[in-house]
């Protein structure tokens, strides 16, 4: 059985000082997969006896940046996807491992006024691209925060939301297509109706204490692994961050 989690920890300096390390032992985990460290190199060496890290800064600072923790030696490891236009804000890694892929990724925010939604969207097709070449050679474990929530149930005000940026029919749309494309969203294999359960909430309106959040962090795998998925599970009841940690096991 290996443990993976993914926690987007809205920015690594400021989590640490509010109990990361701990967070980090507590949940024990084989791979734990890092969004928007916000750090260039050298800016903070947190290192954890047995294991490895990779780091994928972005070239702008105090931006996007994201890192893996590992206690498994990958046989290969690579950072972006490949296109330039892509890899400039550091926000996917790629550890290749015996049996599969691990992924981590931040995808891009389309922000208020969906300024970048058309960015979004063309990284959505490049992205799920690069995810199929992978899929065509070992089955793929992907994880982050995919800025979308999919469906009604994974917001608390889905009509309110409607046209805002994580919830727009566009976004939405694309992760449908990724589904299809041959991925299984692991919470929602195990809780397919379960409701207020959420990974993000906004700092603003006491969003978290009112439980006002929305669930855009995610653990995807290939769907051929279906029957080697043995739990999944968002941790609600960890704080340092806008986000909570997000986890899948699995039997390779």
């Amino acid at each position: 059985m290996m443990k993976f989690i993914s926690w987007n920890v809205n920015g690594l300096r400021a989590c640490n000082e509010k109990g990361f390390s701990d967070a980090f032992r507590r949940l024990d985990a084989d791979f734990f997969c890092l969004q928007e460290t916000k750090m260039q190199a050298g800016q903070l060496d947190l290192q954890f006896e047995g294991y490895q890290s990779y780091w994928n800064y972005a070239e702008k600072k105090g931006y996007s940046g994201t890192a893996i923790y590992t206690r498994h030696q990958p046989l290969n490891v690579s950072y972006g996807i490949d296109m330039e236009h892509h890899d400039r804000e550091g926000r996917v890694i790629t550890l290749e491992m015996d049996d599969f892929f691990l992924v981590t990724v931040y995808v891009p925010n389309s922000q208020d006024e969906l300024r970048r939604l058309d960015y979004r969207m063309t990284w959505e097709d490049d992205f799920r691209n690069y995810l199929l070449k992978l899929d065509a050679r070992k089955p793929v474990v992907v994880c982050g925060d995919l800025n979308v929530a999919h469906q009604e149930i994974d917001l608390k005000n889905p009509k309110t939301n409607r046209r805002n940026a994580g919830f727009t029919d566009e976004e939405r749309a694309k992760f449908t297509t990724l589904l299809q494309s041959g991925f299984t969203d692991t919470f929602r294999h195990f809780y397919p109706t379960l409701e207020g359960i959420y990974s993000w909430w906004s700092y603003r309106f006491k969003a978290r204490e009112k439980n006002a959040g929305w669930r855009i962090d995610y653990f995807l795998t290939s769907k051929r692994i279906d029957d080697k998925l043995a739990d999944a599970k968002i941790h609600t009841d960890i704080f340092g961050s806008d986000h909570c940690p997000v986890e899948v096991d699995i039997n390779f």
